[in-house]
């Protein structure tokens, strides 16, 4: 099935949905906003919205933070969109390590879509520049939600998350050298595109520990195959084995040894 590139309220993303699929989402909406159930309960009840297909990724999300528990280091998203994968990682860190305030969580996101398109990203329609930025100002509402999920573990007067805006390949320089004490134990990249994605894994390499998980929500995906020739070039297809879930066709993670 060939990539759509869907655009709604300003926000352009690519997709493989069916005008039926995109139907039946409209329609779930509906049911979603028009709930008898008591505003008190709404949020106790969110499965009751949760789709397959989003429910498989949250599921996923969480097999990968279980692998890290035994290590040490911080957790790093490279491409934060709207920050829900940001939100689990506090979530599972207050249910299986609450009092770990070292295991620090970073989103590393222009908030603006594509910084810059490279030749290796391909040709497809949304490769390009700006697509899949946020609503404007979004990444203080999301700070605003990150801090009220802080809020429900122990020791919530340290901040144990933080929003890095801008260009990553940029900043993740600047980031490493303020922070030269860092370790890493999970990385997840989902950039789409080839350059930020190369620039961030070799930056980060120096600063990971055995048995990492880095995960990938592009590789081996015809739309970007700038994320793919990224992970080739600094990590090497043929010197790790990709796993992948299950449950999801596309985003799959390595062990770094």
């Amino acid at each position: 099935m060939a990539e759509t590139v869907f655009v709604s309220e300003g926000v352009k993303v690519a997709g493989q949905s069916t005008e039926k699929e995109i139907s039946g989402k409209n329609d779930l909406y509906q049911l979603f906003q028009n709930t008898p159930i008591p505003k008190d309960h709404v949020l106790d009840n969110l499965g009751l919205y949760i789709r397959r297909q989003s429910l498989s990724r949250i599921l996923f999300m969480h097999e990968l933070y279980k692998k890290i528990l035994d290590l040490q280091g911080i957790i790093c998203e490279f491409g934060v969109f709207w920050g829900q994968n940001l939100a689990l990682f506090e979530s599972f860190r207050g249910m299986y390590e609450p009092y770990n305030y070292t295991r620090k969580i970073v989103g590393f996101d222009t908030f603006e879509g594509f910084a810059a398109i490279n030749e290796k990203d391909g040709t497809a329609e949304i490769i390009q520049k700006g697509a899949y930025a946020v609503t404007k100002g979004y990444e203080e509402y999301l700070n605003q939600l990150l801090q009220y999920h802080e809020t429900l573990s122990p020791i919530p007067h340290i901040k144990k998350y933080e929003l890095i805006k801008g260009d990553a390949a940029e900043t993740i320089k600047k980031y490493l050298a303020d922070n030269p004490e860092t370790i890493i134990a999970f990385a997840y990249f989902d950039f789409d595109v080839y350059e930020p994605t190369k620039v961030c894994l070799e930056a980060i390499l120096p600063h990971l520990t055995k048995g990492a998980i880095i995960g990938f929500d592009e590789i081996n995906f015809h739309t970007f195959p700038g994320e793919t020739k990224a992970f080739d070039e600094v990590l090497g297809i043929n010197r790790y084995k990709i796993y992948r879930d299950r449950n999801n066709p596309i985003p799959s993670y390595i062990v770094y040894e």
